[in-house]
Order: structure tokens, then C-alpha cells, then sequence
């Protein structure tokens, strides 16, 4: 199973790596801890990250599942030996996962598994908790291999013989064709393609992010501003933290907690596969490229800007639907339908607004400020984050309602 490595948010590794290990009993959050720094201090971009979690979180699931069966299994069909230890279990399937996904972490990974094994007495219960949670990996680790992720992409850049275009490859067009998790196939909520340019909706979405989400907009607020500038954060690192808080403040126990943790990474790595699909399917402009070109969209409720710049630099793939709004929504979703909208007060820092604290009491008000937060930033419409956001639920639903549910 191949991992490249994309350095694109190196600058979050400060951040993260600073933070010190959280003194709990929880295993599931203190491997989840280990996980997330790891796939930080490997410089892997928002997909391979979110990848990589869903990887050590349904490892973790299949794991403890198997010692205290209570939900449907993932992958993993055996068996844990009788007073098999859980904490070992979920331990050792997140070691083994991290040493496959990260190899040059190893000894950061053995240090980690020797603590915790630690706190464990000897004996059979610790060792049978270990020989689970490998052979879980394993099984996961073996179902990955054959995955697509990793793949070259095979992107074909627009254009007309001779005519050049910029040389950049478009981000995340090989994660699009890889195998979804959860989904049927990566087009299975495909959304129908984005609003005519004559259309009254594309007149207004476009008038107010041209106005709102411009680098000198006199429009927009202050606060608009800074919540555009906060959530420049994408993938894992921006969802990690509040689904830690939501588990940690309904006080799950050990199985609780990797399903929560594992359906939130498996809804949302399939949440950016099925975006993927769909921006590479519709190849949508982006808001700049859009209003530098205003006065090509045969429609008079639309003027050019020849200087137009965005608050925040669009990312390096097509716009519709908004990537950020899916994932936030699918991670919100499992949330919502597991713990309740009201799990608060939830905070969350970001590196890409040093010193400001947000906070939100209900999951649905962070899933709406992202939302608003790519329209502030002049990255994406008014319409491609309602389309995100409802792909995103539809992903969630799909999640918690087909799988790791109650044996009954």
C-alpha cells in the first residue's frame, strides 16, 4: 500500500506536535491523539490524512469489537480469546496500522504501544488483547492494498493544441477514482451540475461572493473576515479536535468511542472521494477565474473585474461542490444522528488564525460556519456550499444507518 507524501500542510505540524499527549484512560482517544500528530509529521495533504485516520479508526473498531461483540463487524471476522484485554486490543491494531502507514515513525509508535501496554498487567488478557488487535489491522491493512489511493493520476489538462495552460497538476483527481469505504461508488450522491450562467441563481451567488469575498471587499465584516482566515484549515485537523470534545463530553467508553471514531473517518473519507468525483465530473470555475471573465457569461446581471482577487488563494482543484463543506457536514452527520446536535460548548483553535478561540454549542453551528466561511473567503458560491453540505449529510446518514449497527 503505497502513501505518498504531500507537503502542502507542514504548517500545521507546530500545532499539533506541541500539544501534549491527553492524560485519559480512553485508549481509542489517546491512540486517536498519537494518529493525528503522526499524519501531521508526515506532511500528508487533507485526503491521504483523512485516509490514513479511517485506516487506524475501523482498525480500532474491528479490534475492540471483536472482544466485546456488540456491533456488526467492518472487515475483521474473528474472534478475541475469552477475557481478552480491550485496552490491548485497541492499542495494538492502531500500533500495527500507524507502523504500515508511517514506517519511518516506528520507534515513536513502539514507545507509544510499551506505555500503554504498560498500564496493563501481564499475562494472558494483555497478550490475547494484542494478538486481536494486529490481526484486525491486518485485515484492514490487506483490504487497502488494492484501494486506488496512491494511484498516478492520469488528469488530462483543458485545452487546444498549442494553446498553453499552467503546468500545476489539480489536486486530489486520483482520489476520486479510488475505492470508496462505505458508498456504493464514488458517484452514488452525485449532485446535478452546478446553476446555468444565465440563471438568476448564478447572477446572485456570483454577485455576492464578488462583493463579499473579494481581498478588498468593504463589505464584508470583521468577524466574516476572520472566520474565513480561521477555517482555512481542511481535512483531519480541522475535525479531529471537536469530535474528541463530543465523545469525550458523553463520557464513551471504549467501544463507544472507536465506533464514533470510526464512522466519523470512514463517512468522511468517502464524503471527499464522492466530492472529487463530482468537481472533476462538472470542472467548474472558480470564483476568480469566473469574475476576471464576466463579461463571457451572456448574462447581463454580471460584471467583469479584471483585478478580482479572492480573500483566501482557491485551492488547486475544480469548485463545485466545496470540498470543505462536505467534509464538515459528513463529520457533523455521524455527530449528530450518535451524540445529539447539542454535545457543547465545543472550542477549537486553528494554526491559520493564531490566538483566536471559536466555539459553538450545537455541531450544526460549526457545519454552517464552514459553510459560510468559503463564501467570506471568495473560494466557493453561495450554491456549491448548500450542494456540500447536503452531499455531506446524505453521506453520514448512509453511514450510520448501514453500517456497525446493534447486533440484534
Amino acid at each position: 500500500m503505497q502513501i505518498p507524501v504531500m507537503g502542502r500542510r507542514h504548517w500545521l505540524a507546530p500545532f499539533l506536535l506541541a500539544a501534549p499527549l491527553y492524560a485519559i484512560a480512553n485508549p481509542v482517544l489517546e491512540w486517536n491523539d498519537i494518529a493525528i500528530k503522526a499524519a501531521v509529521a508526515s506532511r500528508q495533504g487533507p485526503t491521504l490524512t483523512t485516509r490514513s485516520m479511517a485506516v487506524v479508526h475501523s482498525a480500532v473498531f474491528d479490534a475492540v469489537n471483536a472482544v466485546q461483540p456488540k456491533y456488526q463487524k467492518f472487515k475483521f471476522t474473528g474472534t478475541a480469546a475469552p477475557n481478552a484485554s480491550i485496552d490491548a486490543a485497541a492499542a495494538a491494531a492502531a500500533h500495527a496500522a500507524l507502523v504500515k502507514l508511517y514506517p519511518d515513525q516506528r520507534a515513536t509508535f513502539d514507545q507509544a504501544l510499551s506505555a500503554s501496554l504498560a498500564k496493563l498487567p501481564e499475562g494472558a488478557p494483555r497478550n490475547d488483547g494484542v494478538a486481536v488487535g494486529q490481526a484486525a489491522a491486518q485485515t484492514i491493512l490487506t483490504w487497502c492494498a488494492d484501494d486506488r489511493v496512491g494511484a498516478v493520476t492520469q488528469y488530462r489538462p483543458i485545452t487546444t493544441p498549442g494553446s498553453y495552460v499552467p503546468t500545476t497538476l489539480p489536486v486530489a483527481h486520483d482520489f476520486a477514482l479510488s475505492r470508496p469505504w462505505l458508498l456504493k461508488s464514488a458517484d452514488q450522491f452525485r449532485p446535478p451540475p452546478p446553476p446555468a450562467l444565465a440563471s438568476e441563481t448564478w447572477a446572485r451567488d456570483f454577485n455576492e461572493i464578488q462583493q463579499i469575498g473579494a481581498r478588498a471587499s468593504t463589505k464584508r465584516t470583521a468577524e466574516q473576515t476572520q472566520v474565513a482566515q480561521f477555517w482555512v484549515i481542511t481535512g483531519a485537523p480541522a475535525f479531529n479536535g471537536l469530535m474528541r470534545q463530543a465523545v469525550e463530553q458523553r463520557k464513551l467508553g471504549t467501544l463507544e468511542s472507536a465506533r464514533v471514531a470510526a464512522l466519523v473517518y470512514m463517512a468522511f473519507n468517502d464524503a471527499l472521494v464522492a466530492v472529487f468525483d463530482a468537481k472533476y465530473t462538472y470542472n467548474f470555475w472558480r470564483p476568480m477565474t469566473a469574475v476576471r471573465n464576466g463579461d463571457q457569461h451572456g448574462n447581463p446581471a454580471v460584471k467583469r473585474d479584471a483585478g478580482w482577487l479572492p480573500l483566501v488563494d482557491a485551492p488547486m482543484h475544480p469548485e463545485y461542490p466545496c470540498a470543505h463543506c462536505i467534509s464538515a457536514a459528513s463529520v457533523g452527520q455521524v455527530l449528530q444522528s450518535e451524540l445529539g446536535d447539542v454535545v457543547g460548548p465545543l472550542e477549537m483553535v486553528s494554526p491559520t488564525l493564531p490566538g483566536v478561540t471559536r466555539r459553538w454549542n450545537k455541531v450544526s453551528e460549526f457545519v454552517q460556519e464552514v459553510s459560510d466561511a468559503r463564501v467570506w473567503s471568495g473560494v466557493h458560491y453561495r450554491f456549491s456550499t448548500e450542494t456540500g453540505q447536503k452531499m455531506g449529510k446524505e453521506i453520514g446518514q448512509y453511514a450510520v444507518k448501514n453500517y456497525l449497527q446493534p447486533l440484534r
